[in-house]
């Protein structure tokens, strides 16, 4: 896993923070100093954090496990969707519906009601319908499609969240909080990171500084998956090459088989031989 590189941080503006009179006291470990009255973030324990964050993500990746995205601020959501999909991980980038975690349940039956509209477009019954009807269906799957269609194959809940903007994403973090579900995420200078387990003390705010800290995230995804199709395709080949090893077994014939199988009878017990009479 190749290592974040620090002048490529600096380039992308991942080091400027809010204002001073905007700060959170939690986050002065990652401050470096105050310019015009901004914070400067320490790109050096930027660059650490980074690393431990990606080497925490390509584990999870490595073990097939899925980690949701969460960013639904504007400058974020398209580069997070596009990223997030590449590495073939769920994403929410409209809006977090509340209990999307907690109620999981309830929004399996959504997205499970968004597949039984697809089944009815393809199988015909939809054609059937009356017009007003295939309105409605249409807006409903419309709806569901733009809420929750990035995590119609998330089939269980997620094993990590990564969120860019922790102060937006409360509610998603909250709710990973009380599942005990790990949360990495971007966290600026006005925000708290205390209920955060991975803190990535990056400017959330500029494109730029997102999709730089995406790239490193996701490109260590994309090596744990890879690392896991290649285990997988390994432990394929020596279980061929064992089945193309092992010996073929004797085939004894039936009737020896059979002879074996019976017991063998008992001989009757000789009568002692008579004592002759003197």
């Amino acid at each position: 896993m190749s290592r974040t590189n620090f002048q490529d941080l600096l380039d992308a503006g991942v080091h400027f923070g809010h204002m001073k009179r905007k700060w959170n006291p939690k986050m002065a470990p990652y401050i470096f100093m105050e310019k015009n009255g901004i914070h400067i973030i320490d790109l050096h324990k930027t660059v650490v954090k980074i690393d431990e964050a990606a080497a925490a993500l390509k584990q999870l990746a490595r073990t097939g496990r899925k980690v949701l995205f969460v960013a639904t601020k504007k400058q974020a959501k398209d580069i997070v969707a596009e990223k997030a999909a590449a590495v073939g991980m769920p994403y929410v980038t409209e809006r977090w519906a509340g209990g999307m975690l907690t109620n999981f349940p309830t929004i399996r039956k959504a997205v499970k009601k968004m597949t039984s509209i697809d089944k009815m477009k393809e199988d015909g019954t939809y054609d059937t319908l009356a017009k007003r009807e295939r309105l409605q269906i249409d807006r409903q799957k419309a709806k569901l499609e733009k809420n929750l269609g990035s995590i119609k194959d998330l089939a269980r809940l997620p094993s990590a969240l990564f969120v860019v903007d922790v102060q937006k994403e409360v509610n998603a973090v909250k709710e990973a909080n009380r599942l005990n579900i790990p949360v990495f995420a971007m966290v600026d200078t006005c925000c708290d990171p205390t209920n955060i387990d991975y803190v990535i003390p990056a400017n959330d705010d500029a494109a730029k500084s997102i999709a730089i800290v995406m790239d490193a995230v996701c490109a260590a995804i994309a090596e744990g998956t890879a690392e896991r199709q290649m285990d997988k395709d390994k432990e394929a080949e020596e279980k061929s090459e064992g089945e193309a090893e092992a010996p073929a077994k004797k085939v004894r014939p039936r009737r020896a088989a059979r002879k074996e199988a019976e017991p063998a009878a008992e001989k009757p017990a000789e009568a002692p031989a008579e004592t002759p009479a003197e």
